[in-house]
């Protein structure tokens, strides 16, 4: 992953660290950032077809990388749909990719995606900023987190109707070589697999967003292997065709993105109900004192969507969500301004603020 042309921001193999302000670096202001999402995303999840989802949510991270020649820029995985960063001299391939793979999208897999791209300055422009540091969730993969306010604004942005790419007319199909989901989806270890957005209003200073996203993360770091999804026993391919044997396997999970942030803290965790109810306790405060909103989803699988590069095949990125609606079913819980509360009956109910 690069940050700028000057130098790499060094790489962190702690994730705790990441959630650290001073850590980021800001990217120079003639760099493009490109966004897509899945529209309507929840319907297409509740007729049952996640991993189209999901497919079409890391499409952009493969073609553009099969188009950039390596995946060595600034990318997030985000369940429908992706982020990525890349300098000046990649604008027109970024924008070719973008137009191909909502082409691919919408004619092969029945989904609109939404593209859309502008560059840093226009972000700073806002009052916002794109700063990112490097995660090292493994030797062989390096993972991009974002800070600034500046991905969500311009999400939100594009969502409006601004900075999108018009489809082109005659696009060829995108080069997707190494993206797979060929996996059976992933069961719960622990009790539920755990989709969580945290989000931090924009008058909440990054220091205390921090604290709060530590406190959350040590709730689910008591779990086995930090509640990791990804279980040490092999999951099945759906053809058959693949097998891992345990090293290799054990790389898949550690190239693994279940904790992620994006200016939204992203997890995906296989957790007990005991550690969910224990988390929505210390984020219902949090949102009641007004400095985060969030989101969450509960579901019995995960599933994970793989990238390997043909030029370096050690160097894979496995994608995780929830298999039953995940990151967009907590985006949608969030967005409604609602969360869950547990009840003496231990039955949820919801509340509105």
């Amino acid at each position: 992953m690069v940050n700028s042309p000057a130098h790499p921001p060094r790489a962190y193999s702690e994730f705790s660290l990441v959630l650290d302000p001073s850590i980021y670096e800001p990217l120079p202001d003639d760099w493009l950032i490109g966004i897509t999402d899945v529209v309507d995303s929840t319907l297409a999840i509740k007729s049952g077809r996640y991993k189209d989802v999901n497919y079409a949510g890391a499409s952009v991270i493969a073609a553009l990388g099969n188009a950039w020649g390596t995946f060595d820029f600034p990318f997030v995985f985000r369940g429908d749909g992706a982020a990525f960063a890349l300098p000046p001299q990649g604008i027109m391939i970024a924008t070719s990719v973008l137009r191909q793979v909502a082409a691919f999208a919408s004619n092969t897999l029945d989904l609109a995606l939404r593209i859309g791209s502008l560059p840093v300055s226009e972000i700073r422009a806002s009052g916002r900023d794109v700063r990112i540091a490097r995660y090292a969730a493994s030797d062989n993969a390096t993972f991009a987190m974002f800070a600034g306010g500046g991905l969500k604004w311009a999400e939100q942005q594009i969502k409006n109707g601004r900075y999108l790419v018009e489809p082109g007319k005659h696009t060829v199909r995108p080069n997707l070589t190494g993206l797979t989901c060929d996996w059976t989806p992933l069961p719960s270890q622990q009790g539920e697999i755990l989709s969580l957005l945290v989000e931090p209003h924009d008058h909440t200073s990054p220091e205390v967003f921090a604290a709060l996203a530590r406190r959350v993360l040590a709730v689910f770091d008591k779990g086995p292997r930090q509640s990791h999804p990804v279980s040490v026993d092999m999951a099945i391919p759906e053809d058959n065709g693949t097998y891992l044997g345990p090293k290799s396997w054990s790389e898949v999970a550690s190239n693994s993105d279940f904790r992620k942030y994006d200016d939204v803290l992203r997890l995906t965790l296989d957790c007990t109900p005991e550690q969910i109810d224990a988390v929505e306790t210390i984020l219902v405060a949090a949102k009641a004192r007004g400095e985060i909103n969030f989101g969450l989803h509960r579901q019995s699988h995960a599933l994970m969507t793989c990238i390997v590069p043909s030029g370096r095949p050690d160097s894979h990125f496995h994608f995780l969500d929830g298999m039953g609606g995940g990151y967009a079913k907590a985006a949608e819980m969030m967005e409604a301004g609602e969360f869950p509360v547990v009840g003496d009956s231990g039955r949820e109910t919801t509340m509105s603020v």
